[in-house]
């Protein structure tokens, strides 16, 4: 029987499900590869993966799409790794650098600037190499992952897009969800979820056993991943992402 193929985040956020899937043994039943989000996405686009933790904006780019797990990369206001950071205050911003490694948090910030925030900006994509600490003082960069950790420092102003979200909705936001290309096993799901929920619930073992390595570390990383990630892809985040990906649709509109 092949093994399935998974893509996953390599970001800390994602500690918890790479703890669950090691230490509970189910990483010898797949192919367990861990990439940036844009890069999740483009593996189960491209059908070089099986299941991805992608990046909900790609949602709208597959043919087809199952999300297959009671657990994802979320927030219910504040979640520190997706930033807007400038040198200027917010209302003198004119130009938006977008980070590369991730759609959803692209998105999110156009969102946000087209139905919230009520500003037209110009919006300059990234590419691998680009720095974004070097950028003119009008200037903002949408800055994700663990790098917001080590960057937030060298910016004046930052603006967290999940505490963003939650003021203009009332409402939880998914950045990223499991999601497979084609239809899976469920006797194989309820075991993945099963894997993924025994790394959710022991973060102290999470912190302790592969938390030691990254840019966030210690109590900062338990902090992290107790008060600003939420895992529980409940009703409420259900609404969330059907707000978001409805809004995303309107964009170019």
């Amino acid at each position: 029987m092949n093994k399935i193929r998974i893509s996953a985040v390599k970001y800390a956020n994602t500690y918890p499900f790479i703890y669950g899937l090691k230490y509970s043994g189910f990483e010898k039943r797949i192919i367990l590869e861990t990439d940036h989000p844009a890069d999740c996405a483009d593996k189960l686009i491209g059908n070089r993966v099986d299941i991805g933790l992608i990046p909900v904006a790609a949602l709208l780019k597959l043919k087809e799409y199952h999300i297959i797990s009671d657990y994802c990369i979320g927030s219910n206001g504040n979640v520190r790794t997706v930033m807007l950071l400038s040198n200027c205050p917010f209302e003198d911003i004119n130009t938006i650098y977008l980070d590369y490694r991730s759609r959803t948090s692209v998105n999110l910030s156009k969102v946000l600037a087209k139905n919230f925030w009520k500003r037209n900006f110009q919006w300059i994509n990234t590419s691998k190499g680009f720095d974004f600490q070097n950028i003119g003082l009008n200037e903002a960069v949408v800055l994700i992952g663990d790098q917001c950790f080590e960057y937030e420092k060298s910016f004046r102003y930052g603006t967290d897009l999940g505490g963003e979200w939650r003021r203009f909705t009332g409402l939880p936001f998914v950045f990223a969800c499991w999601t497979a290309n084609k239809k899976i096993d469920g006797i194989f799901i309820e075991e993945f979820n099963k894997a993924l929920k025994s790394g959710v619930m022991n973060i102290d073992n999470v912190v302790r056993n592969i938390g030691e390595s990254g840019a966030i570390t210690g109590e900062v990383l338990k902090q992290y991943l107790t008060f600003n990630i939420d895992y529980n892809l409940n009703d409420e985040k259900k609404k969330g992402l059907e707000l978001f990906l409805s809004l995303m649709k309107k964009l170019e509109s």
